[in-house]
């Protein structure tokens, strides 16, 4: 049964690798052309209006967690029966939100848009249309959901890599002919991803309902069973308010304090931050459906397991990618963008900075997730996220400068890590101290040596920042460190097992 699993977590992972690597390009090269075609200005409202509508979709994360969990959780038990009236209660509750979502958006969400967001007031016509149209493309999205978590439930990754791959293909082809429309471009750019959302939610459901008969909606209504899935929610919303808020509250403080160029530095960052993460959550994700099931299972050697292996592997291959960009980052931005806003480059770097804590403990909150029991967890971590908001304002209130607000988060990220440890520790029996010795301890380590290498062979040989020579030696040297400091023998010889298999075929 292990290797059965080993080797479908194996394949999923290669799938959404195949899937995370096009799209990282596409999107990467795709948001060179938008912030050519846009411009900063616009590119700042753009991120500061659709930032606003995530506020207001913070249920959406919350229930494609709480969907996956009980879907993961019944297929646990071979349950099909309980796996329909799961998929349909939750679709249900998916309609609702929209619902909540529109009310929300189109009372306190466009009075906050015209009253108190610093848009110049030419643009202030466009910046409702791009409000209506990124509305339209969250309630899609909201809708989505329910298909596209059964799609990873049953760990069928191939469809959902093909699907994220032609998105992007298609975003990259509206967008190159952005500058052929005679239109407002800004508005025309929020349409065109209004349009992919709607392609998106077809495609998904189509699939499901063809391949799926659990998936075949049917209006069901179970007291029981929506208060468990919405409750699990619920509690989750507290999370997932407090970690959009971290996010979009940098956001809006970098615009009541300075100016939407600070606003277009914090877009750049993100799109690096989602295209980098991008890397290491498909890995998480082919991990995250076993993690539940083998809790279900009652298999608990196998789910101590596979939350050790994820957190470090994750972590290593975010550190493999991460290094090079944080060391050239400069250089990449010259060479990616036309214009680069002000503070992107430190932006950049220590929005990686904090995706190397959140990658290590992501399997965490999934083992949490298992149990079902979320309610004092989330209420513990999400009011430590959450004092990064009062933090960064009063810190910018005081003079200190705009990189300030992530450090911030930094800080709060490393403090919910050492909560997390300790919370599974009380709670799940969780071996903290193997843990910190296996994971935690070989990560830091690891990190330490990679620099230190880079930073003496740079020295010794004299290699420019920016180098193809440059950049290259520093992913050997990440490589090689992993390899020979970061990982058990046990890793080394499934490595090497897959390796020979891969070679003799």
């Amino acid at each position: 049964m292990l290797d059965v699993n080993s080797k479908r977590i194996a394949k999923n992972t290669l799938l959404l690798y195949v899937r995370m690597l096009l799209t990282m390009i596409i999107s990467l090269y795709t948001s060179r052309i938008v912030l050519d075609v846009l411009g900063v200005e616009d590119f700042g409202i753009y991120n500061i209006v659709a930032g606003v509508l995530v506020l207001f979709s913070f249920l959406e994360t919350s229930l494609s967690s709480a969907t996956q969990r009980f879907l993961n959780f019944y297929m646990g038990k071979a349950d099909d029966r309980m796996i329909k009236k799961v998929f349909s209660t939750s679709l249900t509750i998916h309609m609702l939100l929209v619902f909540l979502t529109i009310l929300l958006a189109e009372t306190i969400g466009l009075w906050f848009l015209n009253t108190k967001l610093n848009i110049p007031e030419n643009r202030i016509y466009a910046a409702n249309w791009v409000y209506q149209l990124a509305l339209v493309s969250t309630c899609l999205r909201i809708i989505t959901i329910p298909y596209q978590s059964n799609i990873i439930a049953n760990e069928k990754m191939s469809f959902y890599a093909y699907v994220g791959i032609g998105e992007g293909l298609l975003k990259l082809g509206f967008v190159l002919l952005l500058n052929k429309i005679a239109y407002d471009n800004l508005i025309m750019y929020t349409g065109v991803l209004s349009i992919l959302s709607f392609i998106v939610l077809l495609f998904f459901a189509v699939f499901n309902i063809i391949n799926y008969s659990t998936t075949r909606y049917s209006f069901y209504w179970d007291n029981s069973l929506f208060k468990e899935i919405l409750s699990f929610a619920g509690w989750g919303l507290f999370g997932q308010l407090a970690n959009i808020g971290s996010i979009q509250g940098a956001n809006i403080l970098l615009n009541l304090f300075f100016s939407v160029t600070l606003n277009a530095a914090m877009g750049i960052a993100n799109a690096v931050s989602s295209a980098a993460y991008a890397f290491v959550s498909n890995f998480q994700m082919a991990f995250r459906p076993q993690i539940v099931k083998s809790y279900a299972a009652n298999d608990r050697e196998y789910f101590i397991k596979l939350i050790m292996n994820s957190s470090k592997y994750s972590y290593y291959l975010l550190l493999l990618l991460c290094v090079p960009i944080y060391l050239n980052i400069d250089y990449i931005l010259d060479l990616w963008l036309v214009d680069v806003p002000e503070y992107a480059g430190i932006f950049c770097q220590l929005i990686i900075l904090y995706l190397l804590v959140d990658s290590i403990q992501a399997p965490l909150w999934m083992a949490v997730h298992a149990t079902g029991k979320i309610r004092n967890y989330q209420v513990l971590m999400g009011s430590l996220t959450l004092l990064n908001i009062p933090t960064s304002y009063l810190l910018l209130l005081n003079g200190f400068s705009p990189p300030t607000v992530i450090l911030a988060r930094i800080i709060y990220n490393i403090v919910t890590y050492v909560a997390r440890i300790n919370y599974l520790r009380e709670h799940l029996n969780f071996p903290s101290i193997k843990y910190t010795s296996v994971v935690l301890g070989k990560a830091f380590f690891v990190t330490i040596l990679s620099f230190l290498g880079i930073f003496a062979i740079s020295e010794l040989f004299r290699l420019p920042s920016g180098s193809i020579i440059f950049i290259t030696m520093n992913c050997l040297i990440v490589l090689l460190t992993i390899a020979f400091f970061g990982l058990s023998k046990d890793d080394k010889n499934l490595i090497l097992y897959y390796l020979k298999k891969y070679i003799n075929e």
